[in-house]
């Protein structure tokens, strides 16, 4: 009997982990979504004035709620 107990707690611990490291995943992605934006739109820039201008344009609206919504069709 304790043996099941046991195992069921090990599974339970398991699951927090993963889902503590899935939730800090998306803390780090939403905080450097940003930076990586405004590196992309840097290299557009290099290419092409206008079109880097559009992306830096987009890179400030960025939200949150954008970055929440990603996987979302």
């Amino acid at each position: 009997m304790m043996s099941k107990l046991r195992k069921a707690q090990t599974m339970v611990e398991y699951i927090l982990i993963v889902a503590l490291i899935a939730i800090a995943l998306i803390g780090v992605f939403t905080a450097v979504a940003k930076a990586i934006g405004k590196k992309a739109a840097g290299a557009a820039a290099a290419l092409s004035t206008s079109e880097g201008e559009a992306a830096t344009t987009e890179v400030n609206n960025i939200s949150k709620d954008n970055i929440k919504s990603l996987g979302e069709d």
